[in-house]
Order: structure tokens, then sequence, then C-alpha cells
């Protein structure tokens, strides 16, 4: 299971890359590259990895081989194993492999909802109970996580109000779900939004608040993460090399890059657990398995600034 990190100060960065990154793509790494990419990540101190989605192969071929790379995560020591699961069929699967950990889609928006899945927003929540029925039945060590998609606005139906994602994460929560996270899906947010809501998510379901999963389509990723730690956030999604590009602004950079979000919290004292140095060198198993494909991160082009030491205060 994942490391407990140390209140006030410590911050857990999941990384999404092998899934969320590699399923926006239009290449597919090849297993041996994913498997090597998920060595490097381990080694620099990543102590929780998404490494993929139980979904049918003829939807998503990059994941095809997901059953494969959990095997390998799993003899990988100290690190949360996660998997998304969109319904109760790719549950079964994900836990049958033996994942540590589940997460699921929902849609804050209800556009979105029947758009992407088919399903309205209350019958995502069913297939949520039923996940959690089976969840409790068969394996009820494995938390279950929901990625709240569309919580900060919708290219479909544009504004979502804070009472509608409120009110979906309190079904979440009442069908049994241990966290409940917000996702920037279109790169919407801004960091006084940020904060609003997730306060009013904590008010709303107290401790089952869960991550930030923020997107740098328009620039304000770190920004819009660092308004999440200041409203109580501790667990921040993020994507090596800011793998994934984001569909709705051709070009640019889609996920927060997870070398970036390092640099930031760790510049400001607040312990990542991750060793920068070695992070950048997992780049290289991304870049080899993904050739030609564009990535992203400020922070490895210039380099770690003199005299920068981990572990300390360096502002």
């Amino acid at each position: 299971m994942a490391t407990v990190i140390p209140p006030p100060l410590g911050v857990l960065i999941s990384e999404v890359g092998p899934r969320d990154g590699l399923q926006s793509v239009a290449a597919t790494m090849a297993t041996a590259h994913k498997l090597r990419w998920l060595d490097a990540l381990h080694a620099s101190g990543i102590r929780e990895v998404e490494v993929g989605s139980f979904v049918p192969p003829k939807l998503l071929p990059q994941m095809a081989d997901v059953a494969e790379v959990v095997r390998h995560a799993l003899a990988l020591p100290g690190w949360t194993v996660m998997a998304l699961v969109p319904n109760l069929r790719g549950a079964e699967a994900a836990l049958a492999a033996g994942v540590h950990k589940l997460t699921i889609p929902v849609s804050a928006s209800a556009a979105h909802s029947l758009a992407n899945v088919r399903k309205t927003r209350e019958e995502m929540v069913a297939e949520v109970a039923r996940i959690v029925a089976l969840r409790n039945a068969t394996a009820p060590a494995v938390p279950i996580e929901v990625g709240m998609s569309t919580a900060f606005g919708c290219t479909l139906q544009g504004a979502v109000a804070d009472a509608e994602v409120l009110w979906l994460a309190s079904e979440l929560v009442r069908v049994g779900v241990d966290e409940v996270g917000l996702s920037d899906t279109t790169g919407m947010a801004n960091p006084a939004q940020v904060r609003r809501l997730f306060l009013a998510l904590r008010a709303e379901i107290g401790s089952k608040a869960g991550a930030a999963h923020m997107h740098n389509t328009r620039g304000l990723g770190l920004a819009n993460c660092l308004a999440a730690y200041e409203a109580g956030v501790r667990t921040f999604d993020a994507s090596l090399g800011g793998l994934g590009g984001c569909p709705y602004a051709p070009g640019a950079s889609g996920n927060v890059v997870t070398e970036d979000l390092v640099f930031m919290f760790e510049a400001m004292g607040i312990a990542t657990g991750i060793d920068l140095a070695t992070l950048f060198q997992a780049r290289a198993p991304l870049l080899a398995g993904l050739p030609g494909e564009a990535i992203y991160g400020m922070t490895p082009e210039a380099g770690l600034p003199k005299n920068f030491t981990q572990g300390s205060q360096n502002v």
C-alpha cells in the first residue's frame, strides 16, 4: 500500500502517465518499454502509480497488455498499484489481477457523462455501487476512489455548478467509495475556483475529499495545484513529461508535468519523497518507448538551480 506521508507537510504525487498519458496518444508503447518505464519511475521514489485501464482492447489498444503490466508493477515493492475501471466488468478484471487500488471516472457534467460513457450520472452512481459491492465481497482491503471529471467546466455544456459537483460527491460517498477527487479534464479551472471548490468538497464529505487532477491546457496547472494544496489537498495526479496532450488545445500540454510539480513542492520545502535527478532519468525510457512523441517540462530542460538541495527550504 502507499507510503504514509506525515502531516502537516508532505504530499503524495500519483503518477498517471502509464494510464492517462499512454491512452491519450495515438501510438502504442510496447510492453517491454512500459516495464522499463515503470522500473525507472519506481526508482525515483514514486509511491503511487496508475498503470492502466481495464477496458476492451478494441476500444483502447494501448491498454491491451494491462494485466501483464500490473503483474510487473506488483513485483516492485513499496508502492500502490492502481488501475482505472469504467464499469463492473473492468473492476472484476482489475481485482483478479491483484491491483492495490481502483479508480473510477465519473463525470460531474451531465452532458459529458452521456457523451463519454452513455450513462446518466445517476446510472454511474449505481454502477459505482455495484463495484463497491464487489470489492466488499471479494477484496475489502482495496480502496476505491472516484476521479470526478469535468468538475471545473465542460466543453459540451460549459460551466458546471459547484452544487452539482457536491451533490454527486455526496452520492458517491453514500454508496461507499473511499475518496472523491476532482479533475480539471478540460483545462478550464482557475486557482480561485480550485480553492473554493476543494474547500466546499471538504466541508461536504470531510476526509473522503481526495486528489487534485489538474491540466496545464491554459498554463494554470501548477497554480491550480498550489491552490488545491492551500485548500488542504495532499494528493496530486501528474504525468511524467506531461504525457497526454490535451485534445481541446492542440499543441498544448495536457496533464501537469510530474517533474515540474515535484520541483515546485520541494522548492517550497514540502517533501514528496521523489528524487528529482532520478525522476529526470525516467524520461529516457518514456522517449525510447514513444519516439517522436512530444513531452514537456520546464524543470528538466532548465535543470536544478545551483545549490538546490531537496529536503530543505530553498526559498
